[in-house]
């Protein structure tokens, strides 16, 4: 794995924190950031999509907006149109 060196600044209490996690799982501070990094992006990327997926139901449906999201929501949950 080529790697590349990049200084961040944290909170104190923040790092402190990530020092006794990476402490109690065997690990170093960079391979625990590294490791939390690599979930956060999954996580984005499974996110990323699942708005694709709604964005191209709402094209398919017709919806533009969403003010009309809100109206088919609340319609939804209360059984009439909003007021």
């Amino acid at each position: 794995m080529q790697t590349q060196t990049v200084n961040i600044a944290l909170p104190k209490d923040l790092l402190r924190k990530a020092d006794e996690v990476a402490k109690m799982e065997y690990r170093n501070r960079s391979e625990l950031i590294r490791e939390a990094l690599r979930m956060y992006l999954v996580k984005m990327e499974r996110w990323g999509k699942i708005f694709e997926e709604g964005r191209k139901a709402a094209r398919k449906s017709g919806i533009t907006s969403e003010e009309q999201i809100n109206d088919i929501v609340y319609e939804f949950r209360h059984g009439q149109k909003p007021r």
